[in-house]
C-alpha cells in the first residue's frame, strides 16, 4: 500500500486553478475552527476570491501539493524595520490527511526556503493552541524549542486561549 508520503510534496505559490481543491479544506470546520484569520469558506467564489485578495499578494503563503494539488498551506509572516530579524509561522492540512507526517515535512521544506528568502531572518516562531497536540508534534519534529506557555494570550473565536510559542533559529 502506498504511503502519502511516498508521494511528491512540494511547495509552490496558489494558483487561480486551486480553487476546488481550496474550497475542500477551507471549506471544513474541522481544518478552520483552529485558523486564525479565516472562515469557513462555503463557494468556489469565496475560495477564489480568498486565493487573490489573501493568497497570491502574501509575503510568503505556499500552496501545500501533493502531486501538485493544493491540499493546504504553510505561511510566514515576516517582521518589518527593527523586527526584520524575526517572523511567525502558521500552517493547516486538510483533514484527510492528518496524522501522516506531510505537515512535518512541508514544514521543514518551508524551513530551508525561508532562511534563505529573508536572509536578515534569525528567528521564525510559531504560536500554537495548548490543546492542539498535534500542531505541537508537528512543530517538535519540525526542529523548533518549545519555549514556554503564553497563559491568557489569545482572543479567539468568542474565548481566551493558552498557547505555546515555539522558535526555530536560523544560528540553533
Amino acid at each position: 500500500m502506498e504511503t502519502n508520503l511516498s508521494k511528491t510534496i512540494t511547495l509552490r505559490p496558489f494558483r487561480l486553478s486551486d480553487a476546488d481543491d481550496l474550497i475542500t479544506y477551507g471549506g471544513d470546520e474541522q481544518v478552520t475552527r483552529v485558523l486564525r484569520g479565516w472562515k469557513t469558506l462555503t463557494t468556489r467564489d469565496e475560495a477564489l476570491t480568498f486565493i487573490k485578495d489573501v493568497c497570491i499578494p502574501h509575503t510568503w503563503r505556499r500552496s501545500i501539493c501533493m502531486d501538485d494539488r493544493s491540499i493546504e498551506f504553510v505561511s510566514m509572516y515576516p517582521g518589518s524595520g527593527n523586527d526584520r530579524y524575526r517572523a511567525d509561522m502558521g500552517y493547516a492540512i486538510a483533514a484527510k490527511y492528518w496524522g501522516q507526517g506531510i505537515t512535518t515535512k512541508a514544514v521543514k521544506m518551508a524551513l530551508s526556503q525561508v532562511f534563505k528568502d529573508y536572509p536578515d531572518l534569525v528567528r521564525l516562531q510559531s504560536f500554537v493552541d495548548v490543546e492542539n497536540k498535534a500542531s505541537q508534534r508537528v512543530l517538535e519534529k519540525a526542529g523548533f524549542q518549545r519555549e514556554g506557555v503564553l497563559r491568557k494570550y489569545l482572543y479567539f473565536k468568542g474565548s481566551i486561549k493558552d498557547m505555546v510559542v515555539y522558535s526555530f533559529l536560523s544560528t540553533a
